[in-house]
């Protein structure tokens, strides 16, 4: 139990759908008495348009206590109620540091004019790159102006820290925790290790790439699958599944049958997080070509399950976890040819999977919840204990 007292900080985040923040959430609760802060949590809804085809919010990852504002999906909310009840929050709330989940939405404008109104210090998360969106002088402009006016930043990963560092921002105001999954409550890597000793060596004539994620246009579905037909050309009994729901499966099923790859390439529908692992252990290598991506969590997820990846250089996550011949290989996003060419160097990872599961795992260990909540709580600290003054 905190004492009274204690700094209190309040952590809005848009979405409780995302189960990798419960599962940071949750660790930073747990952890918030060694840091003397007192967090509170306030999620604005339960999901979006995008992600509701996934399911409802997995309760069982938000071991915290928590506030949800709208039920349903956010996108069915004004932006006015939405900015309103936010206000409404921050007002009724005090706190010594307000955490605003982000800077594109006219009601995370709103909680910035409240903080400073109030005189509450205000930190903001930030999960962007400078490959992530096209960028406008408008937005551009008004991003520098959200930036200046903050006390500290939470991002991920090196690319997102430069993002924001290219704003004219202190390095000292941006804390960049690692980015986690929440791995299915059983996970355990000693375990999958043990399988995987106890596997026949792989053959490289019949490769299995998977994809996990939304059949959606930024995912560069297409380019797989042009670059799964080349690699077919050489490898006739390799297979591609593709395992998620998305507005694209149609048109890629409709793709598929026109290079007569409808036997090849299998559509799985939404797995759950337990097929999910299943699958990434069997498969040579779980490909994510997006061409919009400001992390790539799937890598993460991957990774965890010994699995090798190929993953285009748009994705934030390259730098940390994509290291070319040892977790897998990046290639030039929309590069066809490139894909190709980094989908057959994976087959060769295949060859003693055991220790490329090994370094998988060795990669990945330091990307949990517990370092990411640990990170996020030090970075509140520094922000409350830092200096007050910037632009108004």
């Amino acid at each position: 139990m905190l004492k009274a007292g204690v700094p209190r900080v309040r952590i809005y985040h848009n979405l409780m759908w995302a189960k990798y923040k419960g599962a940071i959430f949750s660790k930073i609760f747990a952890l918030r008495g060694f840091f003397k802060l007192d967090v509170a949590f306030i999620h604005v809804a339960e999901t979006s348009s995008t992600r509701i085809i996934f399911g409802s919010p997995d309760l069982s990852y938000h071991e915290y206590p928590h506030e949800l504002l709208f039920r349903g999906s956010a996108d069915h909310i004004p932006g006015y109620r939405l900015a309103i009840a936010l206000v409404r929050d921050v007002l009724r709330n005090k706190s010594e540091l307000v955490v605003i989940p982000g800077y594109d939405r006219i009601e995370y404008w709103a909680m910035l004019c409240a903080c400073i109104a109030l005189g509450r210090k205000r930190a903001v998360f930030c999960d962007s790159t400078a490959k992530d969106n096209v960028k406008t002088r408008f937005k551009e402009i008004a991003k520098s102006l959200f930036f200046h006016r903050c006390h500290g930043f939470f991002c991920y990963g090196t690319r997102s820290k430069e993002y924001i560092q290219s704003y004219g921002i202190d390095p000292q105001l941006i804390h960049s925790p690692c980015q986690a999954a929440a791995l299915p409550h059983d996970y355990d890597a000693a375990r999958i290790l043990t399988r995987y000793q106890a596997c026949t060596p792989r053959d490289g004539e019949s490769p299995t790439f998977v994809f996990v994620g939304r059949l959606s246009k930024e995912k560069g579905l297409e380019d797989l699958l042009a670059a799964f037909r080349k690699i077919h050309e050489r490898l006739p009994r390799a297979k591609l599944l593709l395992a998620g729901p998305g507005s694209e499966g149609d048109r890629l099923r409709s793709q598929a049958m026109a290079y007569g790859l409808e036997k090849s390439i299998g559509f799985l529908g939404n797995q759950t997080p337990e097929q999910i692992g299943e699958l990434l252990e069997i498969s040579t290598a779980m490909v994510l070509p997006s061409h919009r991506e400001p992390w790539g969590l799937v890598v993460n997820e991957a990774l965890s399950y010994g699995c090798p990846v190929v993953v285009s250089d748009i994705c934030g996550c390259t730098p940390e976890l994509v290291l070319n011949g040892v977790t897998g290989y990046a290639f030039p996003a929309r590069d066809i040819d490139a894909l190709c060419e980094a989908m057959l160097k994976s087959v060769t990872l295949n060859k003693n999977r055991l220790d490329t599961a090994k370094r998988c795992l060795e990669v990945i260990s330091q990307y949990t919840p517990e370092r990411a909540a640990l990170e996020i709580l030090k970075g509140c600290d520094q922000i409350l204990k830092g200096p007050y003054h910037i632009r108004q």
